[in-house]
């Protein structure tokens, strides 16, 4: 066979949307968003030479369209740039964007175009994505992260009790309350159901100024509270007030960058605004920006990432420490869910990134058809906790 052949049968193919919606297991959320039911699309890209890459289009606060409009849209905005193109050829294609096509896609198909089109990619060369993304190492440190606003203090204390016993030593919780004392009294919660000498982080999701987040971390210290982070102390854009945040709290890291685009944290980094820079699931953009963070000597986090996809990028770039893991139930849509053992998540040695999407899930969870919120019906078992979560006051 010709190497144009082969080229033509390792090009891009075909393929398919599945849109799935069902309720959380628990309330999740910040100071800011609330979230009780799952939105979410499977996509699966197909090559001529049958591989599948899959990636996962997710919103957090709206249902999805029906799946032919979702299939529909992507159709007509997304895959004429990709019929016909060779997956390798394209996870590293650089756009040039001006004027009006300089804009997103109608659906969030962003990240997950991105993740099929990698996982694409390591399959047609027999390789974990993260061996193709440069690894030198099978795991990651992993933090417990309980998107436990809206929680009762009952429930959240079981919650960060039972992530203790399964090996976490670090634990990150929400903070940004319009009562700082219910976040002090948290912090003291969390601090009796977790070791002595676990680290600690917080995230207030923008909810204060920053005069007001050097009193209350201030405040928090004074406590006796130790935190290795503040996430998102301030607006995302306020370069000026994060650089000056770094300066004045000085017992504590800033990590930042979570809600911005690839040119947002680059700025971010020119601006010296933040200690840790925050990266979540779309590979091309985190190992770009990735390897600038590492050229300047910025450690890098990886926040909540679908299924945990972002295990592959974590162990490929070096200043890579953490990975958010936030007990989101989410396994049952895939045949094997990354494992995440002893306070590390493990990159899969399968070709690709390792995740299948399971055929019994699209039987029993797709829903072609939108429902109206709170319609869902109940959630499914959630595997990797002991008893499906109650919804918090």
């Amino acid at each position: 066979m010709s190497s144009a052949d082969d080229s033509s049968r390792q090009s891009l193919a075909g393929f398919r949307l599945t849109r799935f919606q069902f309720a959380r297991d628990r309330t999740v959320g910040d100071s800011q968003v609330r979230s009780d039911e799952v939105n979410v699309a499977a996509l699966e890209l197909m090559s001529g030479d049958g591989h599948v890459g899959l990636g996962f289009v997710q919103t957090l606060f709206e249902p999805l369209p029906d799946e032919r409009e979702i299939t529909a849209v992507f159709a007509r905005e997304v895959w004429a740039q990709l019929d016909g193109q060779p997956a390798i050829g394209l996870v590293h294609r650089v756009s040039r964007p001006r004027g009006g096509n300089q804009r997103p896609y109608s659906l969030p198909f962003h990240e997950a175009v991105q993740v099929a089109l990698w996982d694409l990619a390591a399959k047609q060369v027999g390789l974990p994505l993260h061996r193709l993304l440069g690894s030198r190492r099978d795991r990651v440190r992993a933090y417990a992260s309980g998107l436990d606003f809206h929680l009762s203090d009952d429930d959240y204390v079981a919650l960060f009790t039972h992530a203790a016993s399964l090996g976490y030593t670090a634990f990150k919780i929400k903070v940004g309350h319009p009562d700082f004392d219910r976040d002090l009294r948290r912090l003291d919660l969390l601090q009796g159901c977790i070791p002595a000498g676990s680290q600690v982080m917080i995230d207030a999701n923008e909810a204060w100024s920053p005069k007001e987040a050097i009193v209350k971390l201030t405040a928090i210290r004074d406590a006796g509270f130790k935190l290795l982070w503040v996430e998102d102390p301030i607006l995302r854009s306020d370069f000026e007030g994060l650089r000056s945040l770094r300066a004045a709290i000085n017992w504590t890291m800033i990590n930042s960058g979570e809600y911005l685009d690839l040119p947002g944290k680059r700025a971010l980094l020119d601006a010296h605004g933040t200690d840790i820079l925050n990266v979540h699931g779309q590979v091309t953009d985190v190992m770009r920006i990735g390897w600038l963070a590492s050229e300047l000597g910025v450690p890098v986090s990886l926040g909540n990432t679908f299924l945990e996809i972002g295990v592959h990028m974590a162990v490929a770039l070096p200043e890579v420490e953490w990975l958010e893991y936030s007990f989101q139930n989410f396994d049952h849509l895939v045949e094997k869910p990354i494992e995440i053992r002893n306070g590390y998540a493990y990159a899969p040695d399968r070709s690709g990134h390792g995740l299948v999407l399971s055929e019994e899930a699209r039987r029993l969870w797709s829903r072609p058809e939108r429902l109206a919120p709170g319609h869902c019906g109940p959630a499914p078992l959630n595997p990797r906790l002991p008893r499906p979560a109650r919804e918090g006051a």
